[in-house]
């Protein structure tokens, strides 16, 4: 079901990540790429010769030891597809750059918008990613609050904005402060809003800020947390943002692939009411990166990116439909990526996404029980979606967050494992990203021995260092 991975290319498939330091695997890539040649060395040769480069030094997102980030292994049929979309070349600009992918695109963009609950007045587009999906949402939230007070940021400059506020919880996405900075409102504008015990974003405490003052530009929450998968309470927040007037943005990046699964749609209820969500489908998805798509509640949404260009889509050719997407993105020439998901969602339909959800929901639970039925490991939290967070137990508690860097550290060196590195109240912790369904309970068994193993052996140098 998913695509061959680089070590299934290569004589030993053992390992997630090839074993050595950063410099001496990225040096030894480069030596084997060699020079630029003078003529070529032909297709069939530079072919084999990059295949050799990626399956001796990439990564091997099969490997049920592949745990650190949302990368899963990707779908065959995504990457076939993906393929036939590099194939064609088709940009979304215009519509003379390629119909059937604009085409293809809004049939995507419209399965979605009904899977989040959206009505038919929906639109959306196809992004590089979530920043830029967050980013986008945020610019028109923020020319919509500019709106309401009679102000037009594009010709006044946002220095007409009044004391621009974003509230989001502090557990949201650093893209959130990223997408301030670049639209000129700063990252001083981002008002985080504390968190409950279930890591949700609490509705008392963002009522009390918008109370405030200040012009807000839009509430963010937050649809799966990265560490956490914990999701606000979309349906408070988003009573709460309309009273204040401010755009809700859901950024659901990880979360959207609730829904997919019928046992678990029910943890982003209230999705349906934001103004624009942030969906991407390279997490839960099993897409290829990258298929990250903005929806939108209403196509009128994207007023403020409308743009008529003489040689791309003058008005003229737009009213007889010749039109493509430039008034939807800040980007121009952008490659269908929806193609892939359309042929995903096609292959395996909803239910058949579903079970893939299911599964990793269900691995993520095993290995929760695991590492809280195991003295070595400190269970944080997660397995709300396919993250676990935790922590290896060394006998000094003072020397933890040290052991905890170091047994990473130590997993990547020797190629044996990847899992991921957080901070839970200012504590080094570990994390797993389970995003691969064929992964066995016996796999999860094996990776926490290496986990186990390596922290010992991190405590031991700890130790002697002392």
């Amino acid at each position: 079901m998913f695509a061959p991975s680089s070590s299934d290319l290569a004589a030993s498939p053992s390992r997630p990540i090839p074993p050595g330091a950063p410099g001496a695997v990225l040096a030894a890539a480069r030596r084997a790429l060699g020079d630029v040649p003078e003529h070529g060395i032909g297709a069939d040769a530079a072919l084999a010769r990059v295949t050799a480069v990626l399956a001796a030094y990439g990564v091997d997102l099969t490997s049920p030891f592949a745990a650190a980030h949302l990368q899963p292994p990707p779908l065959a049929v995504a990457v076939a597809a993906d393929a036939l979309a590099s194939a064609g070349n088709a940009s979304l600009d215009t519509y003379d750059s390629g119909p059937a992918a604009l085409a293809v695109e809004r049939w995507v963009v419209a399965a979605l918008a009904r899977l989040a609950g959206f009505g038919a007045d929906a639109d959306g587009v196809f992004t590089p990613g979530g920043t830029l999906s967050n980013l986008t949402a945020l610019l028109l939230a923020r020319d919509a609050a500019a709106a309401r007070l009679g102000v037009d940021v594009r010709s006044d400059g946002v220095a007409a904005l009044p004391e621009p506020a974003v509230f989001c919880s502090e557990l949201a996405h650093f893209s959130v402060q990223r997408a301030c900075a670049a639209l000129g409102i700063g990252e001083h504008a981002v008002r985080p809003v504390s968190v409950d015990a279930h890591r949700r974003m609490r509705p008392d405490a963002l009522a009390a800020m918008l109370r405030a003052g200040g012009t807000p530009v839009a509430v963010v929450a937050t649809a799966g947390t990265t560490d956490f998968g914990s999701v606000d309470p979309l349906a408070e927040v988003a009573a709460i943002a309309r009273d204040h007037g401010a755009w809700l943005h859901v950024d659901a990046a990880y979360g959207f692939g609730a829904l997919f699964s019928a046992k678990l749609a029910g943890l982003v209820d209230g999705l349906a009411l934001a103004d624009s969500v942030t969906a991407d489908l390279h997490k839960i998805g099993w897409q290829p990166a990258a298929a990250s798509v903005l929806l939108v509640r209403s196509a009128s949404a994207f007023g403020p990116l409308e743009r008529s260009v003489a040689y791309l889509n003058p008005e003229d050719d737009r009213a007889e439909g010749y039109d493509g997407t430039l008034g939807r993105t800040v980007q121009t020439t952008r490659r269908p990526d929806a193609v892939k998901v359309a042929a995903t969602l096609l292959a395996l339909g909803r239910a058949g996404l579903g079970a893939l959800v299911d599964r990793c929901h269900e691995l993520a639970g095993h290995a929760a029980a695991l590492i809280a039925a195991d003295p070595s490991f400190e269970l944080v939290g997660g397995a709300t979606l396919t993250t676990v967070v935790f922590r290896y137990r060394p006998a000094d508690e003072a020397r933890s967050d040290e052991v905890n860097a170091r047994l990473r550290r130590a997993l990547l060196r020797a190629g044996e494992a990847l899992i991921g590195r957080t901070e839970v109240d200012k504590a080094t912790c570990l994390k797993l990203t389970l995003l691969n369904p064929d992964t066995r309970e016996a796999d999860l068994v094996a990776l926490l021995a290496l986990v186990r193993a390596a922290g010992s052996a991190a405590e031991r140098l700890v130790e002697g260092a002392a």
